[in-house]
Parts: C-alpha cells; sequence; structure tokens
C-alpha cells in the first residue's frame, strides 16, 4: 500500500476523532474519541517510520511511547471521571461548571 492511504486513514480516524470529542457530552466518550485520535498519531508515526527510514524502528518505538502515555491518561481520566461522577451524579459535561467565576 502507498503512503497516501496510510495517511487517509489516519486522518480519517483522527476526523472522527475529533468530531466525537467536540459533540459528545458525556465525558467517558471525550475521553474515547481522544484515544481515537491518538491512535491516528500512532498510525501516522508507523507509516512515516516505515516509508522514510524502514531499517531503523524510530517511528514504533515512538509510538510505544504514545501508547503508553495515552494508558496514562485514561487512569487519570477515568478517576477523575469517577470522582466528579460521585459528587455530581451525572458524566454530562454541560452540568460541570465548577471552575466558572
Amino acid at each position: 500500500m502507498p503512503l497516501e492511504s496510510y495517511l487517509l486513514l489516519g486522518a480519517a480516524v483522527f476526523a472522527i476523532g475529533l468530531f466525537g470529542a467536540l459533540s459528545k457530552k458525556s465525558a467517558i466518550l471525550i475521553l474515547l474519541s481522544v484515544e481515537l485520535m491518538l491512535n491516528a498519531v500512532n498510525i501516522n508515526l508507523i507509516a512515516f517510520s516505515n516509508f522514510i527510514t524502514p531499517l531503523t524502528m524510530k517511528g514504533q518505538i515512538f509510538s510505544i511511547f504514545v501508547i503508553v502515555v495515552a494508558a496514562c491518561e485514561v487512569g487519570l481520566g477515568l478517576a477523575i471521571v469517577l470522582m466528579l461522577y460521585r459528587r455530581r451524579q451525572t458524566l454530562e459535561v454541560d452540568k460541570y461548571n465548577l471552575l466558572k467565576g
């Protein structure tokens, strides 16, 4: 497959994740959309690494680093979401106004 196919796939996955992050009201769905965007970045990293420098594994190693950071982000994000749910009894982000004024 040519490089353009991988880049189009990454762009489509990123666009779906961006749409989900901007349009959803549930905090869980927003976190899932952010994960989808990070996976799109990983697709592009690996595609560029495979086509530009096929003998080195720099893109794959950096992609593993992004996956580790994303796993940490999910853990912290879910902890924050659980804490907010216990206090407000809702996961809709429109209902949270803790930082106003």
